[in-house]
């Protein structure tokens, strides 16, 4: 099993929406690094920190999981979408997505200040390359940030 953080506009797809959606397209992802994670190295039940980036709170606010295998992200095709990519087409799209499931919301966010304090999440892909929307995480880290929302040990 792999771990991943993907980040989200907290005001635009909050853990709220994928809890209310049950699952839904992990769509309009930009980045090549990113869209390959999704491509190559994410696999179904692979599970997922989900974190709210340009919020009053930024952090870590539940647990999403892989829901599918990588298939064509189709806002790549839709003249009158923001992710709309002209050089893409049915027999060779550009941008791929996978599906997400909700598995958990923390009853309190693990904030950036409180994981920057942690001598342990030092080595997270997340204060190397803090614009990356998909990262991997390892489960050392994933398991620390998921005792820090108070969850039982164990329990992902």
């Amino acid at each position: 099993m792999n771990y991943w953080l993907l980040k989200t506009e907290g005001d635009v797809y909050p853990i709220e929406q994928l809890e209310k959606d049950g699952k839904g397209p992990w769509s309009g992802v930009r980045n090549f690094k990113a869209r390959n994670y999704m491509r190559d190295d994410m696999r179904v039940g692979d599970l997922c920190l989900f974190y709210h980036a340009s919020t009053k709170v930024t952090g870590v606010y539940g647990i999403a999981k892989v829901a599918s295998a990588p298939y064509p992200d189709e806002t790549q095709f839709d003249k009158k979408s923001d992710y709309y990519e002209p050089r893409a087409t049915e027999e060779n799209p550009i941008w791929m997505l996978v599906d997400v499931a909700f598995v958990k919301k923390f009853d309190h966010p693990v904030t950036v200040p409180e994981m920057k304090k942690e001598s342990s999440l030092r080595g997270m892909v997340l204060w190397t390359a803090p614009r990356l929307s998909i990262q991997p995480v390892l489960e050392k880290h994933y398991k620390h940030i998921a005792e820090m929302a108070g969850k039982k040990k164990g329990l992902f």
